[in-house]
């Protein structure tokens, strides 16, 4: 999958600072971009109207979240029905009404908003239970995403408020971003 990317050299501007990485267009019709902002790869979601960034690798093993699908919480109605239905085969996926990415190599669970993982529980001495989705705590980095004047902006959240996880993929060995030999000009956060 080809994904518009964006890059800013790092050394030009304060790692707080707000980088373009886009078009709000260009998001809009492909879901999702990634970017490298401040030397740190991201991704950036568009989903259900609203914008989620994240560190572009997974926290469990650095699987590539960009290339995740999206799964959110069917509807209660929908959730009871196919609990009776099928509750042996366990297919139902209940994120307690998050938009959460699915990373393709493991298929953890990550919440778009928070960057929580997911895991299922169930009372291994009721049988009849069914299980619930609870979490792991926030284990993804997430970032600050603006839109202004059409341009979109992300603001990496202070790696030193917190230790996450998903920090160990995000530098050295583990980058796919290609960074281009010139960079393109962006639009001045300031100025728009």
């Amino acid at each position: 999958m080809d994904l518009p990317s964006s890059t800013q050299d790092p050394k030009t501007i304060e790692d707080n600072s707000p980088v373009y990485v886009g078009r709000e267009e260009d998001i809009k019709k492909s879901q999702r971009m990634t970017a490298v902002v401040h030397d740190r790869e991201v991704v950036i979601f568009f989903h259900k109207g609203e914008y989620h960034a994240m560190d572009i690798r997974c926290y469990h093993s650095g699987g590539p979240l960009h290339l995740g699908e999206i799964e959110q919480r069917p509807c209660e109605v929908c959730t009871i029905i196919l609990i009776l239905q099928m509750r042996k085969s366990r297919l139902i996926e209940d994120f307690d009404g998050q938009a959460c990415i699915v990373c393709p190599w493991h298929k953890y669970k990550i919440t778009l908003s928070t960057g929580e993982g997911l895991y299922q529980s169930i009372n291994p001495k009721d049988p009849s239970a069914v299980p619930k989705w609870c979490s792991k705590g926030v284990k993804q980095r997430t970032h600050t995403v603006t839109v202004k004047n059409g341009h979109i902006y992300v603001t990496l959240s202070k790696a030193s408020d917190f230790k996450c996880d998903s920090d160990f993929y995000a530098t050295g060995k583990f980058k796919v971003i290609q960074r281009p030999s010139t960079l393109k000009k962006v639009p001045d956060f300031k100025n728009i």
